[in-house]
C-alpha cells in the first residue's frame, strides 16, 4: 500500500515516485526517467510500460510545481493556430496534445484571431492584425508551436522564447525547427492526376494570403502542368471560405476558353467551386472536375465527394510537439517533411471532348 504524501484536495495520501518504483520494481531514478520522456534509448521498452503501468494503477501525478522549481522550466507550451474553425487545425491540436501527454507535458491552445469568422469563413477578416498570442504569459512557457502562420505576427520570435513553425518556410531564421507537410507533392499528384485523365485547360482557386504554403501550391501546380504540356493556370483568388470559392470558380468557369478542372487550394474553396457549377448548370464530374486540400469531413459530405490532397493533421501536430520537446531538453530537433496523399473520389473525371 504506497504511502504517499498528503493530498488535501482528495483527503487520502498522494502517491510519490517511490511508490511507483516499488510497485514497479524499479529505481526512482528509472521512474523518473521514464515519466520526464528521457528514457527513450535508456530504458527498455518492457521496463517503461512497467512503470508507466504502475504509475496509471497507482494514480500517480508528477509535481510539475516541484519540477519547475527544480528545472527553471514549466514543461508547458503554446500551439497558435489561425482559427479554431478548421477541421485541419482541430486535428493538428489532438495530435500535438496527445503527445504532449505522453511526456507530462501541458499545452495551451491560442487562436490568434479574437474576433468570429464570417458564416462560412475559415478564418476571420482582420486586415492581417493578429493577436500577440503571448502577452504576460510569455515568461511563464517553455515554447511555442505556430501552424500557418507567417514569422512577422508571431512576437514569440522577438522575445526569445523558442518556437517551433508548422507549415512555413523551412529557411527560416531565429525559429528553433520547422515541420513541413510535403504540400508541393500533394499538388503534384492533384494535376498529374486531371493531366491523366486528359484535362489541359485547369484552372487555379487559390487562396487570397500571402503566405509560404499558399505560394508553394501555385508553384508547384505551374510547374506541374508545364512538364505536362498543359497551359499555366488561370488564377481566382478569395477568402479562404464557401462565398469566397463561390465567386472565384464562377469567374473561371465563366471565361472563355472554360477549365475543364479547377484545383482549389482548400475544401473550403473547393465546396464553392462545386456551388458554383450547380449554379451554372454544370456537372461535377462530366462537365468540370474538382480537387481540393483536406477539409476531409466537407469533402465526403458533398456529392460527388471530393478528391482531395489528404494531410495527416494529427501527426503533424504530433511532429511539431516532439521537435518542440527536443528544443526544450537539450536535444537537436528532428527535421521532417511528411508526406502527404491524393484521395480519389468521385469530383473527377475524363476531360469532356
Amino acid at each position: 500500500m504506497p504511502q504517499g504524501q498528503p493530498d488535501a484536495a482528495l483527503g487520502r495520501a498522494r502517491p510519490t515516485s517511490k511508490d511507483v518504483a516499488q510497485d514497479a520494481g524499479v529505481s526512482q531514478a528509472t521512474v523518473s526517467l521514464v515519466l520526464s520522456g528521457k528514457g527513450e534509448g535508456r530504458i527498455s521498452a518492457s521496463t517503461s510500460e512497467a512503470v508507466r503501468r504502475s504509475a496509471a494503477r497507482l494514480g500517480y501525478r508528477p509535481n510539475l510545481a516541484a519540477r519547475t522549481l527544480r528545472a527553471g522550466r514549466t514543461r508547458t507550451g503554446m500551439l497558435v493556430v489561425p482559427a479554431l474553425n478548421s477541421d485541419f487545425f482541430a486535428r493538428v491540436h489532438f495530435g500535438a496534445a496527445r503527445e504532449a501527454a505522453r511526456h507530462d507535458f501541458g499545452l495551451l491552445l491560442y487562436p490568434t484571431h479574437s474576433t468570429p469568422p464570417a458564416p462560412g469563413a475559415t478564418e476571420p477578416d482582420t486586415g492581417g492584425r493578429v493577436q500577440d498570442p503571448l502577452g504576460s504569459a510569455g515568461a511563464a512557457l517553455d515554447g511555442v508551436i505556430a501552424s500557418s502562420l507567417t514569422p512577422g505576427t508571431l512576437p514569440a520570435l522577438r522575445s526569445g522564447t523558442p518556437v517551433v513553425m508548422l507549415d512555413d518556410d523551412p529557411a527560416l531564421t531565429g525559429t528553433a525547427a520547422t515541420v513541413n507537410l510535403d504540400i508541393a507533392d500533394g499538388m503534384r499528384q492533384a494535376a498529374e492526376h486531371l493531366l491523366a485523365l486528359g484535362h489541359r485547360r485547369i484552372g487555379h482557386v487559390a487562396a487570397a494570403i500571402d503566405s509560404w504554403t499558399f505560394r508553394v501550391r501555385a508553384r508547384a501546380l505551374g510547374r506541374t502542368l508545364a512538364d505536362g504540356g498543359a497551359a499555366q493556370p488561370p488564377t481566382a483568388s478569395a477568402p479562404l471560405n464557401v462565398p469566397g470559392g463561390l465567386r472565384a470558380a464562377t469567374e473561371l468557369l465563366t471565361s472563355d476558353p472554360r477549365p475543364t478542372a479547377l484545383v482549389c487550394d482548400d475544401g473550403f474553396l473547393a465546396a464553392g467551386a462545386s456551388k458554383a457549377a450547380g449554379r451554372l448548370g454544370l456537372r461535377v464530374p462530366q462537365d468540370v472536375s474538382l480537387t481540393g486540400v483536406d477539409g476531409v469531413t466537407l469533402a465526403t459530405a458533398l456529392e460527388p465527394e471530393l478528391t482531395t490532397v489528404d494531410l495527416p493533421a494529427e501527426e503533424f501536430g504530433a511532429a511539431g510537439m516532439r521537435a518542440l520537446l527536443d528544443v526544450v531538453d537539450g536535444r537537436a530537433p528532428r527535421p521532417g517533411v511528411l508526406p502527404v496523399s491524393l484521395a480519389v473520389r468521385g469530383s473527377t473525371g475524363p476531360a469532356p471532348d
